[in-house]
């Protein structure tokens, strides 16, 4: 049996053995990244294809467009391209697009206004969901709980806390 010792780190291995001597073998952290790994999985993922192809066609579509648009007429005809939409299109298009997504956006935020209560309105405070404070409340055996159950804090405490205090303080520098 042949005792070998090895050091490894993630750019080389070394190799030793007492017969043999030392080899050194140069393996790249990288080697997974490209398909080379060890783990049997060999060639691009479906989303690396997928977004290859769809990079490509951005690309290819993005350069016929300006083609169709900008080159005159004549032009295109002297290749052998002589049916193609109307240049209306190339400005319709985009113009109809911002606009819809502007609209879009507008009736987007005229909903919320439509749908949000007025800031005079008690619903801006209470809710089906609000609980007000329960009263002390002892467990089965008798002893206090040692957090409070979930409530919602009144606003006339809200009021007292934050404004009080503010008020006792200008009352004193007025005297």
């Amino acid at each position: 049996m042949e005792d070998s010792y090895s050091v490894s780190s993630p750019r080389r291995t070394l190799s030793v053995s007492k017969k043999g001597g030392a080899t050194l073998s140069f393996q790249e952290p990288d080697d997974k990244a490209f398909g080379f790994g060890s783990s049997g999985e060999y060639g691009p993922k479906s989303s690396e294809v997928y977004g290859f192809v769809g990079s490509i066609t951005t690309i290819v579509a993005t350069a016929v467009f300006l083609v169709w648009a900008y080159v005159p007429e004549s032009w295109l005809h002297s290749i052998g391209i002589s049916y193609y939409p109307s240049r209306y299109w190339a400005l319709a298009v985009p113009t109809y697009t911002i606009m819809a997504i502007v609209l879009a956006l507008g009736f987007y935020i005229g909903l919320n206004f439509m749908s949000t209560p007025p800031p005079t309105s008690l619903n801006t405070m209470f809710d089906e969901f609000s609980r007000e404070p329960l009263a002390f409340m002892l467990s089965p055996g008798g002893e206090d709980q040692p957090i409070e159950p979930i409530s919602d804090i009144g606003i006339h405490k809200i009021n007292h806390f934050m404004f009080n205090d503010e008020m006792k303080k200008k009352k004193k520098a007025k005297k």
